[in-house]
């Protein structure tokens, strides 16, 4: 066992056992057990909203709980599998009346192994596109799945930029900016362009790659999630010296380096699971009677400073519709 995969282990022991000293002093004896597993760690920008979001709704109305699986900084195999085992050793011990889970990674390896069709209800949110590969629903199961708006930032893309041959898709290596990549992939060469797929693992591949796609004619940003030396000031600095391009994302957390974004709406992820919980708790709904559905949500960014220092300059419709980076 690793250095680093023992203090892991140690670390998810300790919360363990927390939780339930707490939860063994609760004043709240009446109230519906509710314990949110998020696929990665506290304090990361996307699981925080999807959090900020499902506190509104569930605070006051259950005893909340919260499980970090921080499966974003730790990628093996066997830490996925180990720390699923630990969520799943907490449910049996604290015994939740329901379990709602953020991002891929919670129902690939807690909720598909553990809990196909079982007596504890689970409400999903933040599954990237499908859920085709988990099987999902289960008659326990339901949830709301993460879909990016590709197709008005393309669109918008595609009016700015005449014309366009060649694309750059930059993230970092994870199985969700895989994901993402084939979905812009599929839109990009459906109107021919060549699309010029980057995923990396570390801050200098990363501006190494961006400095190349400036021979291209469009930049995508996937998520830098994943990349454990990044560093938004470092990068800020490098990139301010060679951009060029149209550079766009649809994460609200990559605007600081990029043009313009049409972006995700995490709070919106957590609202719904948290009232599709109630739902359940409250009501008496069955997850089976509840249809797996996708966000509908999404804001519009621009990056003005990134954007004066390209020579780029937006259509006003756009303009006057964003919301706008404010330069640190």
């Amino acid at each position: 066992m690793s250095f680093l995969f023992f203090l892991s282990w140690c670390r998810g022991r300790l919360f363990r056992t927390l939780i339930l000293c707490i939860s063994a002093t609760s004043v709240a004896w009446g109230e519906p057990r509710c314990l949110f597993v998020s696929s990665y760690h506290e304090g990361y920008s996307w699981s925080e909203g999807v959090e900020k979001g499902l506190r509104s709704v569930l605070e006051g109305r259950c005893d909340y709980r919260a499980f970090y699986m921080d499966t974003k900084r730790n990628k093996s195999e066997e830490y996925m599998k180990w720390v699923a085992a630990q969520a799943k050793e907490l449910i049996d011990e604290w015994k939740p009346d329901i379990v709602i889970t953020a991002d891929d990674n919670a129902a690939r390896y807690l909720v598909k192994p553990y809990f196909r069709d079982a007596s504890l209800p689970v409400v999903f949110c933040g599954v990237n596109w499908s859920v085709d590969e988990y099987g999902f629903p289960y008659s326990n199961v339901t949830g709301m799945v993460e879909v990016a708006p590709i197709q008005p930032l393309l669109h918008s893309a595609f009016q700015l930029v005449r014309p366009l041959r060649r694309a750059y898709y930059l993230g970092a290596e994870t199985v969700t900016e895989r994901k993402n990549l084939e979905r812009f992939r599929a839109e990009l060469e459906k109107k021919g362009v060549e699309v010029v797929p980057r995923l990396v693992r570390s801050r200098r591949e990363w501006l190494e790659a961006y400095r190349e796609a400036q021979e291209g004619d469009l930049l995508v940003l996937g998520s830098h999630a994943g990349i454990p030396d990044w560093d938004e000031e470092k990068v800020r600095r490098e990139i301010d010296r060679v951009s060029q391009v149209l550079t766009v994302t649809n994460h609200g957390w990559m605007m600081p380096v990029a043009m313009l974004g049409f972006t995700k709406i995490p709070e919106e992820q957590g609202t719904w699971a948290g009232r599709t919980a109630l739902a359940i708790l409250e009501e008496g709904i069955s997850p089976a009677d509840i249809p797996i559905i996708a966000n509908r949500r999404w804001d519009l960014w621009i990056n003005p400073e990134l954007l004066e220092r390209a020579g780029i300059r937006l259509p006003d419709r756009l303009r006057k519709r964003a919301k706008r980076v404010v330069s640190r």
